[in-house]
């Protein structure tokens, strides 16, 4: 069973777009997608847990899909929070939650704010650093660009670097896919993303405290978060799992989607 709800989350003032599917009393599984995506980024994934018998709910971040536009800067905590508002919405106490590129951000700040609602982690193609100061500059830049001209431009100029090159030709499909879903973000939505995104703190504290199961993936040809960064992750935190998936770039749960999704229930089948 598969649903797509509307979330008012009262006391955060803000309604996120979510998808449910899998049984009711399945082990809860949080998918956090990455910018500038949707929730339909996960829609292998969901498909795979679904019929493992795992809960999935995967929400439009606000400022993303069909969920609320909150202009101006969202910080990573404030999505991290929001996630926490809708488990306790929908009665969860302690979830698997995990997360692509800037959702794995979120994951790490998700526990770093709740640690005890974290049964396990997946981090998948992301970084645990602060922004530096070029960072900073570029991505209040970045905001300001999309602001400016809207989402199409950026989208064509970073296809080849949310895939691995390659994909773009090889995977035609998923870069229509992905390029839809970059298109079709608000821009105010990923301005305020960057904005708060700029801001991140560093967390590697938060992950040398991690004592949850974590699974560490990577595609093998990202060029955004590269192998190395995967590796210093999976040094931090005690006892993760770390798996570099071939023939994929940033995004490898949708460019090699059997492979992610091995590794993820594979992961699942020994902590549930």
């Amino acid at each position: 069973m598969s649903s797509v709800r509307r979330i008012t989350l009262t006391d955060r003032d803000i309604t996120l777009n979510c998808a449910e599917s899998g049984p009711a009393d399945g082990t809860p599984v949080v998918l956090v997608h990455g910018h500038p995506f949707n929730h339909t980024l996960w829609a292998p994934q969901a498909h795979a847990l679904a019929a493992a018998g795992h809960r999935v709910i995967t929400p439009d971040l606000r400022g993303y899909g069909d969920s609320d536009v909150t202009p101006g800067q969202v910080f990573l905590a404030d999505f991290a929070d929001d996630i926490a508002a809708l488990l306790d919405h929908l009665g969860i106490d302690r979830t698997v939650i995990g997360g692509v590129s800037m959702g794995g951000q979120i994951c790490m700040d998700f526990h770093r704010r709740h640690p005890d609602r974290v049964r396990a982690l997946v981090l998948s193609d992301t970084s645990y650093g602060a922004e530096t100061p070029d960072g900073k500059a570029f991505r209040n830049a970045l905001a300001d660009r999309l602001l400016t001209e809207g989402m199409a431009g950026y989208a064509d100029e970073v296809i080849d670097k949310m895939l691995a090159a390659y994909n773009v030709t090889a995977l035609p499909d998923v870069a229509a896919q992905v390029l839809g879903m970059m298109r079709a973000t608000d821009p105010r939505g990923a301005a305020a993303a960057l904005r708060g995104r700029a801001e991140r703190p560093d967390y590697g504290d938060t992950l040398a405290s991690v004592t949850a199961p974590t699974l560490i993936v990577v595609g093998a040809d990202d060029v955004y978060t590269p192998v190395s960064d995967a590796r210093s992750i999976a040094t931090l935190v005690p006892h993760a799992q770390l798996t570099v998936i071939d023939g994929a770039g940033h995004l490898p749960g949708a460019e090699q989607p059997e492979a992610f999704n091995e590794s993820l229930l594979g992961f699942l089948k020994e902590i549930c």
